[in-house]
C-alpha cells in the first residue's frame, strides 16, 4: 500500500534539521513513499527536486498572523490535492497550524523534536507534538516527558542519519583547496555552523584563540563555513585578526551546500551535531564545541556524553577560547598513529550507528503505529 507523506519545516537553508529532512525524504522516496515537502524554500530545494520530490513554497518560517493564515490555506490545499495520509512536521509553527487542520481533515500528524524549545510565557501551550513524536536524542526525549503530557510509548528516539557515500574519506578536496588558496602544507581546521547569534560563539572563540595557536602550529588556517544574522560580526573579527597576523588565517566561505567538499581539506573539525557527525564520516578527528557547551576532542571516552546530548553538548561545561586553544594545540602535537585512531573511531561509529537507513527505520516505526501504511 502506498503512502502519501508530507514533510513540513521552516525552510531549506543550511542547518542540521534541514539536512535531516532532506535525507529522510530521499530515503522514504527510495522506499516507495510518495513524498512531498513544504517550506519557505532555500538552498536544498534543488536537491529534493533532483531526487524527484515535489517542494511547495509555504511561509512556515514566520509567526506573523498574515503569514500563518496564508500557510494554513496552502497546507490545506496541498493535503487535499495530494491526498496526504501522514504529515510529518519538523517545526513548532507548522505543528501549531497542522494541529488545527487535523481536526477537520483526518490526516495523521507526527512531529520531530530536533531541539528543546522555550516553554515560558505560555509558549508551552502553543506547541503540538502530534499523535507520535520522534526525538533526535535521549535528552530531548527526557525534555518532552518532563515538559509535555506525552506518553512515553508515543515517543520514538532516533539519530541524525548520515549519507556515508556522500560523506566519506574519499571526497575530493582539490576544488576547495584551489578556491581558498590552501596548500598541502597548511594545517586546516574546518568549522561549520549557522552563524546566527545563538550559534556563532565557537567561531568567535576560534578567532580569539588564533594569535596563541599561530605560534604553536605552523601554517594554521581556519575555514569557517556558514551564514546567518551574526555573519558580519564574525567577518569583522576575522578581518581584524588577519590584519594583525599579516596573512589570511581565518577564511569565511558564507553559506554553502557542498559541505562534504568543504570538510575534505580538514585535519581537524570543530563543531556540533550533524556537522560533527558528517566530519566523522569523512574520517576527520573532531572537537565537539558549541553555544550549549563543550565536550572536547571526541574519542571513545566521550562517546556516551555525545550520544546523550545528540552531540550538541547540552548540559556540558561552557566552551571557552582557552579550552579550544589547549585542545587544538594538543591535537596538533599528537603522534600520527593516535590521530589515525581518532579518525578510524569516528568513521566506524557513523557506519555502525548513524546511517540514514537507521534514521528512516526509527521514524518508520512511528508511521507503522498509525496504521496508515
Amino acid at each position: 500500500m502506498s503512502c502519501n507523506l508530507l514533510m513540513t519545516l521552516m525552510q531549506l537553508d543550511i542547518g542540521g534539521a534541514e539536512t535531516h529532512v532532506v535525507e529522510l525524504s530521499k530515503e522514504f522516496k527510495n522506499r516507495g513513499y510518495n513524498v512531498f515537502v513544504a517550506s519557505n524554500g532555500g538552498a536544498y530545494v534543488k536537491e529534493l527536486e533532483d531526487a524527484g520530490i515535489k517542494h511547495f513554497n509555504v511561509p512556515l518560517h514566520s509567526k506573523k498572523p498574515a503569514d500563518m493564515i496564508k500557510a494554513r490555506k496552502l497546507l490545506k490545499k496541498i493535503i487535499t490535492d495530494e491526498k496526504i495520509d501522514i504529515v510529518h512536521s519538523h517545526t513548532r509553527i507548522a505543528s501549531f497550524i497542522l494541529a488545527g487542520l487535523k481536526k477537520s481533515m483526518g490526516f495523521s500528524l507526527i512531529t520531530t523534536a530536533h531541539w528543546v524549545f522555550e516553554t515560558g510565557k505560555g509558549l508551552k501551550y502553543l506547541t503540538n507534538w502530534g499523535e507520535k513524536t520522534v526525538a533526535v536524542s535521549e535528552d530531548i526525549k527526557k525534555y518532552l516527558l518532563e515538559n509535555y503530557k506525552i506518553k512515553e510509548e508515543d515517543i520514538f528516539v532516533t539519530i541524525n542519519g548520515i549519507d556515508t557515500k556522500k560523506f566519506s574519506p574519499d571526497v575530493d578536496k582539490t576544488e576547495v583547496m584551489k578556491e581558498f588558496g590552501l596548500s598541502e602544507e597548511d594545517n586546516v581546521i574546518v568549522y561549520i555552523s549557522r552563524l546566527d547569534e545563538d550559534r556563532s560563539l565557537v567561531a568567535k572563540q576560534l578567532i580569539e584563540a588564533m594569535p596563541k595557536l599561530s605560534k604553536l602550529v605552523e601554517n594554521l588556517k581556519v575555514l569557517v563555513v556558514g551564514g546567518g544574522n551574526d555573519y558580519e560580526n564574525v567577518s569583522k573579527q576575522a578581518k581584524q585578526l588577519n590584519d594583525e597576523l599579516g596573512y589570511e588565517a581565518v577564511i569565511l566561505t558564507g553559506p554553502r551546500i557542498d559541505i562534504n567538499k568543504l570538510i575534505a581539506p580538514a585535519k581537524l573539525f570543530v563543531g556540533v551535531s550533524r556537522s560533527a557527525l558528517e566530519a566523522m564520516a569523512e574520517s576527520k578527528p573532531v572537537i565537539i564545541a558549541g553555544n550549549e557547551g563543550y565536550i572536547g576532542l571526541f574519542d571513545e571516552d566521550k562517546l556516551q556524553v555525545g550520544i546523550d546530548t545528540n552531540f550538541c553538548c547540552r548540559g556540558c561545561v561552557e566552551s571557552t577560547s582557552e579550552q579550544l586553544a589547549n585542545d587544538i594545540g594538543a591535537f596538533f602535537g599528537m603522534w600520527d598513529e593516535d590521530v589515525e585512531k581518532l579518525a578510524e573511531f569516528g568513521r566506524n561509529l557513523i557506519l555502525s550507528d548513524y546511517s540514514v537507513k537507521r534514521m528512516a527505520d526509527d521514524t518508520e516505526k512511528a508511521y507503522m503505529e498509525l496504521k496508515k501504511i
